[in-house]
């Protein structure tokens, strides 16, 4: 079987450095909020750029903090798109606040910027998803946010150490939000999470916010509080790991290269090239005839997966008064979009064994 991910491979060819991180951490009787927390912050925060970074439970987590970290409150106006999962639309939920969602550009199946001009006032904070790896325009919609006071918040889950104009993800934006959910590219052995932002002031209520609100020991003074913390283990694990990603996402670009270049089936479109804005969490291809596609693929034993199925505006969950909008490239991309594999340690043999047999398919 070609898996569409495998972390075992992963671990393995880092197992004693990473075992070492762990037993140390066992060792130190440091679990919560000790020197494996401060010492990845202080390392995550110099690779991203930032002046800050604030170790969070996980990425959802990581994104409602600093909405409420940036001012948004219940009722408030929240742009973001429909298309990357729900978990965007799950932050702006869980506050009260309400999702405004905005088309995407058909080749990226990013944030169209274009359409922010059609959205009416007011707007409390825009979201902007990096998604499967590839940077938004983010510059852009600083453009038009800046002049009008409004947070620009990265979610950056799937883009850890993508560049653009020369900086990574997470410090273009007021804030920015990481996961590091095990399949990510720099993935954790659970759950966790990060905020990064150069504003001393919003990392100041985040780290308030991730534990209770406290100002200080046990007095809770910021409403909006959680418990919702980088545990010592976690952060020792991404520190073991944060020196290999860059490497990584070499070799994801390099996978990703090799199926653009082989893939020559006429029904199944590959993304386009992105340089190094793009760090292919995931290889997305389109394709007319998806199920049959899919069909093809399991006969052969070959992971897939759909990133994803339903756009958030058609699912029930996320009915949070938000408007009713017209997104046909959502839509339409929704029923097309299939997620080949794409691993660091996917070897040549296998990107050629998955190039086969989608070329040899027909619809």
């Amino acid at each position: 079987m070609i898996p569409l991910n495998d972390l075992g491979r992963q671990h393995a060819a880092i197992g004693r450095p990473l075992l070492g991180a762990i037993e140390q951490t066992l060792a130190s009787g440091w679990y919560i909020g000790g020197p494996s927390v401060r010492s990845f912050e202080a390392a995550f925060a110099v690779y991203c750029g930032t002046s800050h970074c604030i170790g969070v439970a996980n990425g959802t987590d990581a994104l409602e903090l600093a909405l409420r970290a940036t001012g948004v409150a219940r009722g408030h106006r929240v742009v973001t798109v429909a298309n990357a999962g729900g978990y965007a639309s799950t932050a702006i939920c869980a506050i009260g606040a309400i999702p405004v969602y905005v088309d995407v550009e058909p080749q990226t199946l990013l944030m169209d910027v274009k359409h922010l001009k059609d959205l009416g006032d007011p707007i409390a904070a825009i979201i902007v998803t990096h998604l499967y790896g590839r940077m938004a325009d983010v510059d852009a919609i600083l453009r038009w946010a800046r002049p009008r006071g409004i947070p620009v918040v990265e979610d950056c889950a799937q883009a850890h150490g993508a560049k653009r104009d020369g900086k990574r993800a997470g410090a273009h934006g007021t804030i920015g939000c990481f996961s590091f959910y095990p399949t990510k590219n720099l993935g954790a052995l659970g759950d966790g999470g990060a905020v990064v932002t150069d504003d001393a002031g919003i990392a100041t209520r985040v780290r308030a916010l991730r534990q209770y609100g406290w100002s200080s020991k046990y007095h809770a003074d910021l409403p909006g509080g959680r418990n919702s913390r980088l545990d010592e283990l976690q952060a020792a694990v991404l520190l073991s790991k944060l020196p290999h990603v860059d490497r990584w996402n070499e070799r994801r670009r390099t996978i990703a290269a090799r199926y653009r270049e082989r893939l020559n089936n006429s029904q199944i479109r590959p993304p386009p090239d992105g340089g190094e804005e793009h760090v292919t969490h995931l290889f997305v291809v389109r394709v007319e005839g998806r199920t049959s596609l899919c069909a093809e693929l399991s006969a052969n034993a070959i992971g897939h997966d759909i990133h994803y199925p339903v756009p958030d505006h058609r699912q029930p969950a996320f009915d949070c008064g938000g408007e009713v909008v017209a997104l046909p490239v959502t839509e339409r991309v929704t029923d097309e979009i299939l997620s080949l594999p794409c691993f660091p340690e996917m070897t040549d043999d296998e990107v050629d064994q998955v190039v086969a047999v989608c070329n040899a398919w027909r619809g």
